[in-house]
């Protein structure tokens, strides 16, 4: 099975399946979602599915921006570090039902990592949006990622070039934006490393 074949569409399609065994008005769980074989990229939010688009250059050259930097200062700390795509089910130990593939996602649990992903909540994700899919990772993906318990979220804008950075506390984001003028954007979880924005937007 190939999730990550994708097309040359950037959409997000939340009406109508591209295959007849998947059907955006039914509710699924993990267990469903494995047995789909049509090589689209697919996410489960609450059960609804949502199939997901191809990114385009900039988008990866953002988000590979992004990594290098983590990755880099990650190299020989217990957190790691990973792109997408990389199946993560957020409510596993309950409904099951909540399986999304985040552009970065950062670990430091280790225990939660299997040979099929992610099987937990991660301390940080990452989505870089595109016109398509920006209410989507602002509204959907926002709440889904706060009410799991995900510790930080970015927001990545290429077109403003800014980082909309969601810290959670007491069950709420904190939201602060950052951009090229800033000095960097700070990762909270890990102890305040700062992203430098001048090098995640230079050159994409």
């Amino acid at each position: 099975m190939d999730k990550n074949n994708h097309t040359n569409d950037t959409t997000v399609n939340e009406a109508q399946p591209a295959y007849n065994q998947i059907d955006v008005n039914q509710q699924y769980t993990y267990s469903d979602y494995m047995t789909w074989d049509d090589d689209n990229r697919w996410e489960l939010i609450d059960g609804k599915a949502y199939m997901m688009s191809a990114p385009n250059f900039r988008h990866q050259d953002i988000l590979g921006n992004v990594f290098n930097q983590l990755y880099n200062y990650l190299k020989d700390k217990a957190c790691k570090v990973y792109i997408a795509a990389l199946d993560v089910r957020l409510n596993a130990d309950t409904l099951d039902n909540t399986v999304v593939q985040p552009d970065l996602i950062i670990v430091c649990d280790r225990s939660i990592i299997d040979v099929a992903g992610i099987k937990g909540v991660p301390e940080m994700v990452l989505e870089v949006l595109s016109p398509s899919t920006s209410r989507y990772d602002r509204t959907i993906k926002f709440n889904t990622y706060k009410n799991a318990g995900v510790k930080e979220y970015w927001v990545v804008d290429p077109v403003d070039e800014t980082v909309a950075v969601h810290v959670l506390e007491h069950d709420k984001y904190i939201t602060r934006a950052y951009s090229v003028e800033d000095e960097g954007a700070p990762v909270h979880v890990l102890g305040g490393f700062n992203v430098n924005l001048s090098e995640v937007f230079a050159n994409a």
